[in-house]
């Protein structure tokens, strides 16, 4: 049985957690309609990224300025880089999984941990672990993708780099933003924003991101499953920045790494994945979110 004091341990720290959920205002929510633009646009072909002409995405940045495309949607995952003249930010966006797409599904599956390669991530603590597919998807671009940034820097000033992306791209996006900021001279701010992203990396990982990259939002939406996956049972944690979209222009900002405290956040809304629920959870991992939905399904 606990003891009074024990109990009033526990409704204190269950107090502090609920004051830090933050309820997000109609302002707060409209102002990642962008971001959300941008990670929409990159499910699109280069085709049609390359003449920024990829509809209602597009159109909603209109005067974003892309430099450079590239990828298959399958072996390479859509990717575009490009200047963002209102925020004067540089612009790197990752698709995410086409599920019609074998070589990127079987990606995703490819779960084990791996030190991160010191060429790509110098100085990155031995104990950092991520992802094995994320890394190998992130280390087919990274080098070219860095040279784009730092070509884009140099020709308009710009004073920030901002990652996006939703699902795999996502954590894509998750990975790039650790890499700019080990990267990139320390006057450059890195700003990431991502949608339904898995978990990337260990807790260590959790850890040093939070400590590199504070400029974090990661937006999971309802019922969404996939950032529960890979689980925490197998060593996997996010860090900081979740928003949880609780239905139309509703959303709370939830406190620390991987919360799993209030229950307005992912962990305690969806604790596990189940079967009949399925459908309902992937399309939420689809969106909308506040509004706008993001896949391949959606690229007009």
């Amino acid at each position: 049985m606990l003891t009074v004091v024990a109990l009033f341990t526990l409704l204190f720290a269950a107090e502090v957690s609920i004051a830090k959920v933050t309820p997000l205002s109609f302002n707060e929510l409209a102002s990642f309609a962008p971001y959300t633009q941008f990670a929409r646009a990159a499910y699109c072909p280069s085709t049609k990224q390359k003449d920024w002409n990829c509809g209602q995405a597009c159109q909603a940045n209109e005067n974003f300025q892309i430099t450079h495309v590239a990828g298959d949607g399958n072996v390479m995952q859509f990717y575009y880089v490009g200047y963002w003249p209102e925020q004067n930010s540089v612009v790197v966006a990752h698709e995410g999984t086409d599920p019609e797409q074998l070589v990127s599904v079987l990606r995703d599956l490819n779960i084990p941990p791996q030190r991160l390669d010191p060429t790509i991530f110098p100085g990155v603590p031995a104990g950092v672990l991520a992802h094995g597919g994320f890394t190998d998807e992130h280390a087919l671009t990274a080098a070219t993708i860095l040279a784009q940034t730092k070509e884009v820097i140099a020709n308009t000033n710009a004073t920030t780099v901002t990652l996006v992306g939703h699902s795999l791209g996502g954590a894509l996006a998750e990975l790039d933003a650790l890499f700019m900021a080990i990267n990139l001279p320390s006057d450059i701010h890195v700003k990431a924003v991502t949608y339904g992203t898995p978990r990337v990396g260990n807790l260590a990982w959790a850890k040093y991101f939070d400590s590199m990259v504070p400029d974090f939002v990661r937006i999971n939406n309802q019922a969404d499953i996939v950032p529960i996956v890979p689980g925490r049972d197998l060593g996997f944690a996010h860090p900081h920045g979740e928003i949880h979209l609780l239905g139309p222009g509703k959303a709370v900002s939830c406190p620390g790494n991987d919360d799993a405290v209030d229950a307005q956040c992912t962990i305690k809304t969806v604790p596990f994945i189940t079967l009949p629920d399925l459908p309902l959870h992937m399309l939420n991992h689809l969106g909308p979110y506040e509004g706008i939905s993001i896949g391949t399904i959606f690229c007009d």
